[in-house]
Parts: C-alpha cells; structure tokens; sequence
C-alpha cells in the first residue's frame, strides 16, 4: 500500500512527517512557504490519518516512508518531522542511514523512550473517553493538551479536525493493528539534525537531542507541542535556515 501524499516541486527533496494528533494537513502553512524554493516537497499521512485507510495487520511506519521514496524515485531526502513523525523520521534515519540527508525534528518522540507518569495519564484519560463513545470529549482533550499558549483558534480548529477525523478513521477499522515497534540504534544516525522542543511541552519531547549523536538543539519558549501551527512563519524561518545550511543532495 502506498500512503496518501502530495508532491510538488523540483530539486533536493524535503519530506514532512506529521505528529499523532493530525495529518499531512498540519504542514500547510511550511508547504506553501517551501514551495517553489528548489525543493521537491513531499508530505503524506501515515496509515489510519488524513487519506490513508487504517492499518488490518502489523505494518511499519518507517518501512511504509521507505517505500514511498522508493516509489517517488527519492534515493536520499532531508526528513522535517512533528511529534511522533519524529520517531518515524529517527527509525528511518537509523535503519537506512544513507537515505537520509538532515533531520529537522519539532519536538520529537524517541524510539524506545519509557513515557513520563504526565504523558501515561494522558493517554489513559484519553482511551476512557473513547470507549465511553464521546469522541468529542476526546478530541478536545488531544487538543487542550497538545498545543501551547499561542495556538490561536485557527491552530486548535486545524487540530480539532485532523483528530477528531483520525480517531473516526481508526475505529471504523475492522481490527486494530498495532505499528511494529523495530530495535532502534541511534548512534547509527549519520544526518545533522536540528531538534527543535517547545518550553510548554511534556518533558518527553524535550530530550531528543541528548539522546543523538550530533544534534543541535534549540528550544523554543514560547512553544507547546506542536510549533509549526503554533507560529507557522517562526518555523517556515528556522527550516529555511537549516536546509539553507543542509547538505540535500
């Protein structure tokens, strides 16, 4: 299966990975700011997001990236990734190091890393109001938790959206299939990578770079969970800088 996605553009290519709280969607503002910059831009939704169908068996979430670059003719790409899209971007950036070229990570989940009692009681309170049937309750819990002090109302209604539309996808499918979870070496991460947290975020997400081998880090304080619809040309700037910088070919 081929995940759903959208292409534009010519030159190096620049591939955006979306956090667990929405799609491909939440690149919208970084899409039309990069377009037409001497990039070939991809973005796509992981399976049970956006325009991919739910998952009937286990899969890999990297491999399915593998694969899409493997369809769209990309040999190497920087990697430019949100949330759990982090873990993705890390996994693959680990396991097939040479196709890799630059990861700019936005608060970043890690492979292998054990969640906070914080970030547990979350998705406990979160999997309670789902079996209870209150989906609403449930999306705007995902969306009071995951953005920061200056998402505006068009932030929290984009969030709103691509939640509320994957927790439907999700539990419309016929079985729940679970991503397999593959042994991650970090130290084998070759890519410069810029890894961006938010001073409003859940602790988890603001260690990635300590955990790689080359990174900068820069933390961002007036960021939640998700900066890229937080401050939208805050972000478009600092990727900018870092492909400017990145070595995509």
């Amino acid at each position: 299966m081929t995940l759903s996605h959208d292409v534009d553009g010519d030159g190096p290519a620049v591939v955006f990975l979306h956090a667990g709280v929405c799609d491909r969607r939440m690149w919208d503002a970084q899409w039309a700011a990069l377009r037409g910059a001497g990039h070939r831009l991809v973005r796509c939704d992981f399976r049970g997001f956006g325009g991919t169908p739910a998952a009937d068996r286990p899969y890999s979430d990297a491999e399915d990236v593998l694969s899409l670059l493997d369809t769209l003719g990309i040999a190497r790409a920087v990697l430019v990734a949100a949330s759990y899209g982090g873990h993705v971007a890390l996994e693959t950036a680990a396991r097939w190091p040479e196709r890799v070229g630059g990861l700019a990570l936005l608060c970043s989940a890690v492979p292998g890393h054990e969640p906070s009692a914080e970030l547990t009681a979350l998705g406990a309170r979160e999997e309670v109001l789902l079996e209870a049937g209150d989906v609403a309750a449930a999306t705007e819990l995902m969306v009071d938790s995951w953005l920061g002090p200056e998402a505006d109302a068009a932030a929290r209604a984009a969030v709103r959206t691509m939640q509320r539309h994957a927790f439907e996808v999700q539990s419309a499918a016929p079985e729940e299939a679970e991503p397999v979870e593959a042994e991650v070496d970090l130290t084998a991460v070759r890519a410069p990578c810029l890894a961006v947290s938010g001073a409003h975020d859940f602790a988890d997400f603001r260690q990635t770079a300590a955990q790689l081998p080359d990174a900068e880090h820069l933390e961002l304080p007036w960021a939640g969970h998700l900066p890229a619809l937080e401050r939208p040309a805050a972000v478009n700037e600092l990727l900018a800088d870092f492909l400017a910088r990145t070595d995509t070919t």
